[in-house]
């Protein structure tokens, strides 16, 4: 089965924007880039740009053709002109392998509403139904509470830490790795 480019659930939609949605994509980290900047490595200066979004939007609507990595944009059906969260699926791993990594973030607007576990659940269904694969890693910074909390709600298992592995404003920073297999799902 061929992934779509755009879902439901219940109350949201999962789309692959096109380069034509850059203004959107950029309110939506502007609003946010405190707490966000807080979880990513440094940005270039130009991020905060239309320019850089509609390029990087091209990129990404490119990979998702290819099923290389997909990134979708949730929106709630009252309101489709303000994205509340993205969720990404990159590192897609073929062959042997048949993995991905799966990385969120959502509007500080948004928390609490359980917005992220419905689009992620349906993400994960996409994954694991569509995409064939049958594994989804899911890094998260040890202190990122509510992140475990979800992950763990989801039925993602604690794997471990990866050691100083992403360099977050010039430090090295630990990751703890979460895990789901396809099967194991709960929701």
């Amino acid at each position: 089965m061929q992934m779509k480019m755009n879902y439901e659930t219940q109350r949201l939609e999962l789309k692959v924007l096109p380069n034509t949605a850059a203004a959107q994509v950029l309110q939506f980290y502007l609003d946010n880039q405190k707490i966000f900047e807080k979880y990513e490595t440094d940005r270039p200066k130009q991020f905060y740009t239309e320019k850089y979004q509609k390029t990087l939007l091209q990129c990404e609507y490119n990979l998702a053709v290819k099923q290389s990595a997909v990134r979708f944009w949730v929106f709630r059906k009252e309101n489709i002109a303000q994205i509340i969260g993205t969720i990404s699926v990159q590192d897609i791993r073929r062959g042997f392998y048949q993995s991905c990594v799966l990385g969120y973030k959502f509007d500080h607007r948004f928390w609490r509403q359980g917005y992220a576990r419905e689009s992620i659940s349906k993400c994960i269904r996409i994954i694991f139904d569509e995409m064939k694969l049958h594994r989804i890693e899911a890094q998260v910074l040890p202190d990122n509470i509510a992140s475990k909390r979800l992950l763990m709600r989801l039925g993602f298992v604690p794997e471990g830490m990866k050691r100083q592995s992403v360099k977050f404003h010039g430090v090295w920073q630990d990751h703890e790795i979460y895990a789901l297999l396809k099967g194991e799902n709960p929701s």
